[in-house]
């Protein structure tokens, strides 16, 4: 499919998930997802900060993806952390190069580990509030062009709005509640993917993909259906198991939903 109409098919997907009450996290992920696909890169990940200032990794396209983002806010280091603080763009940066990744070198190496050659990072902004920051990855030493970064802040704009969205009267306590809400429940789902993970001796990419594709085929929240798997009012008998599977992250991007 030309790459237009995807994106325009994207744009409208995403549009439209913006309903009343909305599963942010799910929102989140589905985007990260959409950005590995439109921007033909290997991972995508996404920080927000919560009400206390700090950041928090709430979103990723894959787990080695999260937990690399998880290494970068114990570290505080990272293209991503900088474009926090900073609410700039940092794009095209060589995880290779010695004198660039100098600044955090420790992430550097655990993202060369993880197979990244390359990193990008734009800043999730709304006029002058930086809420935290989409990171882009690739195993590859191919740079994004103007287009393609243009194209990545766009996504990122995308879910600024949509966790900022003004639903009450009190935009500072909206935002507030939106982005707790969305890093409490990032918790729980990774408590009930680990759980499923465990009970089918599976990875947890694949546990998550199965606890995703449950609540979408039963019209429910990922939140509320990880509550369920949690506290045992869920039979997982009932969620169907992953199947073994090529995790590569070209496996991944062909598995992508269209």
């Amino acid at each position: 499919m030309a790459r237009p109409l995807r994106l325009m098919e994207i744009f409208v997907e995403l549009a439209d998930s913006l309903i009343d009450d909305f599963d942010v996290i799910d929102f989140l992920q589905r985007l990260s997802t959409r950005c590995v696909e439109l921007l033909d890169i290997s991972a995508a990940g996404i920080l927000l900060v919560d009400q206390h200032g700090e950041l928090q990794a709430v979103a990723a396209s894959d787990e080695h993806t999260r937990l690399l983002e998880l290494f970068a806010l114990q570290h505080s280091e990272g293209p991503c952390v900088d474009c926090y603080h900073s609410g700039e763009a940092r794009v095209n940066i060589d995880l290779t190069d010695l004198d660039t990744t100098e600044p955090w070198a420790r992430f550097a190496v655990r993202a060369r580990q993880a197979g990244f050659r390359t990193t990008h990072a734009v800043p999730l902004r709304l006029r002058d509030r930086v809420v935290g920051a989409l990171n882009l990855f690739h195993t590859a030493d191919v740079p994004l062009s103007d287009e393609d970064v243009a194209l990545a802040q766009a996504m990122a704009d995308i879910a600024t709005i949509a966790i900022l969205q003004q639903r009450t009267l009190d935009r500072s306590s909206l935002e507030n509640s939106q982005l707790q809400n969305a890093l409490n429940t990032r918790i729980v789902i990774e408590q009930a993917k680990g759980i499923l993970a465990e009970r089918w001796n599976a990875g947890v990419d694949s546990a998550f993909s199965s606890l995703r594709a449950y609540a979408r085929a039963h019209q429910l929240r990922i939140t509320d259906l990880a509550y369920a798997v949690i506290d045992g009012r869920l039979d997982t008998t009932l969620i169907p198991a992953p199947s073994a599977v090529d995790t590569s992250p070209a496996a991944r991007r062909r598995r992508l939903p269209r």
